[in-house]
């Protein structure tokens, strides 16, 4: 307040001075005993030290102007509080020094108790409890020890060493049993320790004591345990901690005395009771750390019932107060309860669900604040099967968790053995060393992938998540040999046919069948179970908050599917027509000899057959798509990939020629392949011939691709059901090319379309820079653009998809260049730019345009508030992410009506 009046920058606030809104400031702690002590509830006094002057610290290495003043200040008010001073030698006041991060952080940065005590003092403190010797001496060994490890550096395992020596000398195991002559040993032990690893006496002035502390707490922000959990839970790195100055209060005076953790419903499932651990005769430390077994906190009722009584009626009091699940710690100091802190509480995804609908059911929270409440991650992890590990199950290996799941199967190394085995009704587990577009068929017959090589954007992954498919890649403890069918690790050999499981969340893999349990929110979804019958709180719940989410969201929401089964499943998890149907995929297995056929071309003529023999094949699967998604809209994009991605790699055709030429056999046709893919081959086909610049080259392609798709629509509306095609022309980067595309593709679907009634729509993909800079103009000529975010965030990058993850992301992610990989989250500062120019010039050329997205980041919560702030009309995205895409679309339209995001 003085600081305030001489136009200081203000550094300190008395808990009295701050509440629970000012987080940002105060940190998470901070602002939470502040809230308390304005509820007037019993909280040991004290200040807090903003995160300003945190970030102020670690941006100069040294304390900003004024705040040892500050601190003086404050401290002399707590001083006159309790009428004690910090280190007294006759009556000592002690204090703890806290971190205090804006979002919690457990166990993270770092926290110093007991603070001021000294060899004077420590007799002091032993007067105060009543000539209570063992107290102040073990009170004196905890903070030489947590002062050294956390200030000093000192290794913790020494003094662990010294405690341990300490114990077995009085054959015990527990130090319980030390009694003041012991613990007035180790607080010696514990000096020389300290010394010999500091080369300076453990300090006995009080007040550097405190200034040492707090400067260790700030810079706990950047250990590196703090730095991998802000990257992990994606906590922005510039908020910078608190610290929190609190008048010492001790659980360790005696069986009267004792601390706890309380949690104000289970966290674990949502389930209203009492959840807690209590531990008597202990400071806060202990249970935290394990060192003694605790007792659960219903038994203090019959150890202390009026201070249980109390905590219960403060528990009751604080969950109405913050209108959630509250993580409670406490002190008893001979018979007075004290309160240590509270904050939300953390949970698990279910018991999100459960509590966010249980706390609407008691009018504490309106459903808008119970879908704030979850978020799209924790549906994500409802609905994958989970392994039910009841037994001890040894992991043999472990590689990236790509697709999250539990699976187990016989093992296959090829797909077209895992579609042979699947037919016959078996569990198969694909493994290979990396997938490719061939294993396509194999990958939607396997309950999981696994491979030895790549990453969670490698082929297998990027496919396996769209599909819903566990997927563990990169498991290089694999020694995978396909030829002989047989996998080697660790010793053991696995042959085709044998069973192992594995844990897309994990990447762990396991020998044998590890049983799985059924995810009950994927039952729901499918149909399968009814809210409205079925006594299962998370279901009920999840049924609840979606369907809430329904009505607020303003974004559709489409799906990513190439096949008619695809689409049905969509469409029982809510999706609202088709946003990206890959063409290409309708030519992989047995209609690649097809696509062979039209490469090695060598007239007109063999062109148009090889086109005409694919048309109704490509008609066949389209009306299926249509009639699976009767009424809703279809968006088919025209093939995109390379030609010779569906001819064999150059290297191995080459080779194989070259054998067969040697032994002296007729390799005609062989020749006339491998000059067609050395003609096509590319150093760079990703910004190659692919996409229009295919349709433009290659006569007849997409004029094929055209009729199929208008063909299939007008038979489905002939035959009583309603087609909405659109026709997406991939890769554009100028108007001209779509010009020239649309003009084609318009004759063919006049011709087609006859009397039927059907409308078709042409647009394009907008997934080149240069057609994010230039939609104005490409909007003259397209009814709709639909993201391709995957290409876009690679050219936008100048980033290979399916090279750099492996290459170098991961230093990136080590040094905060990302936060998190651009292909999983959409970049909003430099994709999200070109999406919003695009969005606002497609627009001002022709106002009725429709937007939408339909790459990875359509299915990833962050990127579905980014886009619902951009105005696009709908993402897409895999099946199995609808559910969420649909969640978050709901979250981002109450955030945006103004419920705070996080």
């Amino acid at each position: 307040m003085e600081a305030q009046e001489s136009g200081e920058h203000k550094y300190v606030y008395d808990f009295a001075e701050g509440n629970k809104g000012l987080k940002d400031l105060l940190g998470g702690k901070g602002a939470n005993l502040a809230e308390m002590t304005n509820l007037g509830l019993p909280v040991p006094p004290g200040f807090t030290i903003t995160t300003e002057a945190c970030k102020a610290y670690l941006t100069t290495g040294r304390e900003p102007e004024g705040l040892a003043a500050q601190i003086e200040a404050h401290l002399e008010s707590l001083e006159r509080e309790m009428g004690r001073r910090l280190g007294d030698p006759d009556d000592p006041l002690l204090v703890s020094v806290r971190s205090g991060a804006k979002f919690s952080m457990p166990g993270m940065m770092e926290t110093v108790l007991n603070v001021g005590l000294n060899d004077r003092s420590v007799i002091g403190l032993s007067a105060q409890a009543g000539g209570n010797d063992r107290f102040a001496w073990d009170s004196y060994r905890r903070l030489i020890q947590m002062f050294g490890k956390t200030v000093c550096e000192v290794p913790g395992e020494e003094f662990e060493h010294a405690l341990d020596e300490a114990k077995h000398a009085k054959g015990t195991s527990n130090d319980l049993d030390l009694d003041a002559d012991d613990l007035r040993g180790l607080v010696d032990a514990y000096k020389k320790i300290f010394a010999k690893h500091t080369g300076r006496e453990f300090p006995q002035e009080p007040r550097e004591q405190l200034d040492l502390a707090i400067r260790a707490v700030f810079e706990s922000w950047n250990a590196e345990r703090a730095v991998l959990y802000r990257r992990q839970e994606r906590i922005p790195a510039d908020l910078g901690t608190a610290v929190n100055v609190v008048t010492m209060v001790f659980g360790n005076l005696g069986p009267d005395s004792g601390t706890g953790v309380a949690f104000t419903r289970d966290p674990g499932s949502g389930a209203q009771g009492i959840y807690g651990d209590y531990l008597a005769n202990a400071q806060g430390e202990d249970v935290v750390a394990g060192i003694r077994n605790t007792v659960p906190l219903q038994e203090l009722e019959q150890l202390d019932k009026a201070s249980y009584d109390q905590l219960l009626g403060i528990m009751a009091r604080l969950e109405e107060h913050y209108k959630d699940l509250c993580d409670i710690e406490f002190t008893i100091e001979r018979g007075k309860l004290w309160m240590l802190q509270t904050r939300v509480g953390k949970r698990t995804a279910a018991a999100a669900f459960v509590i966010a609908g249980q706390l609407v059911d008691e009018g504490l929270i309106d459903l808008d604040e119970a879908l704030h409440r979850v978020n799209g991650a924790q549906l994500a992890q409802l609905m994958f099967p989970r392994f039910q590990l009841d037994h001890e199950f040894e992991a043999v290996a472990k590689g990236i968790g790509a697709s999250p799941g539990a699976a187990s199967g016989k093992v296959v190394f090829t797909s077209a053995r895992a579609v042979e085995l699947a037919a016959e009704g078996e569990a198969v587990i694909l493994v290979r060393r990396e997938t490719n577009p061939d294993d396509l068929n194999g990958m939607i017959a396997a309950q999981g992938i696994l491979t030895s090589r790549g990453g969670k954007t490698s082929h297998a992954a990027v496919v396996a998540r769209g599909m819903g498919k566990t997927c563990v890649s990169g498991a290089d403890e694999l020694e995978v040999n396909v030829p002989a069918k047989k996998f080697t690790v660790g010793g053991h050999v696995v042959n085709e046919g044998d069973v192992v499981s594995i844990d897309g969340t994990t990447g762990k893999v396991y020998l044998g069948e590890v049983p799985v349990m059924p995810s009950e929110v994927v039952q729901y979804f499918e149909g399968e179970l009814d809210p409205e019958t079925i006594d299962d709180a998370l279901v009920r719940a999840v049924h609840r908050i979606m369907t809430h989410a329904d009505a607020a969201r303003r974004l559709r929401v489409r799906t990513n599917a190439d096949t008619g089964a695809d689409a049905a499943r969509a469409r029982r998890f809510g999706a609202e027509g088709i946003g990206l149907c890959r063409t290409e995929h309708m030519f992989l297995g047995d209609r690649r000899e097809l696509v062979e056929r039209l490469i090695l071309a060598s007239g007109e003529r063999e062109r148009e057959d090889a086109l005409a023999a694919l048309l109704p094949l490509q008609r066949a699967d389209f009306i299926e798509i249509f009639r699976e998604m009767d009424g809703l809209p279809v968006t088919v994009r025209l093939i995109d990939p390379p030609l010779h991605e569906f001819l064999p790699p150059l290297e191995q055709l080459a080779v194989n020629v070259a054998v067969a030429q040697e032994r002296g056999e007729d390799v005609a046709k062989e020749e006339a392949l491998l000059a067609a893919v050395r003609r096509m081959h590319e150093e760079n086909p990703m910004l190659g011939l692919r996409g229009v610049r295919l349709g433009l080259v290659i006569p007849g392609l997409f004029a094929m691709q055209v009729r199929a798709i208008t063909e299939a629509a007008v038979a489905v509306v002939r035959d009583g059901g309603t087609a909405c095609p659109e026709i997406m022309v991939p890769l554009v980067g100028a108007v001209q090319e779509l010009e020239t595309v649309r003009a084609e593709a318009e004759r063919i679907i006049a011709e087609v379309v006859g009397d039927s009634g059907v409308e078709v729509l042409i647009g394009t993909m907008i997934e080149v820079p240069r057609a994010a800079l230039t939609a104005g103009q490409i909007a003259e000529a397209a009814e709709f653009f639909s993201f391709g975010t995957n290409d876009l965030t690679q050219m936008g990058w100048g980033f290979s998809r399916d090279d750099v993850e492996g290459a170098f992301f991961w230093r990136y992610l080590e040094l905060g260049i990302f936060g998190i990989s651009p292909f999983e989250s959409i970049d909003t500062d430099g994709v999200g730019r070109l999406i919003r120019i695009a969005a606002e010039e497609g627009r001002a050329a022709r106002p009725g345009l429709k937007l939408g997205v339909c790459g990875e980041h359509g299915g990833d919560p962050d990127s579905v508030h980014f886009f619902h702030s951009v105005g696009l009309d709908y993402v897409s995205c895999s099946p199995f992410r609808v559910p969420v895409a649909r969640l978050e679309a709901g979250r981002a339209a109450i955030t945006t009506t103004g419920s705070d995001s996080r």
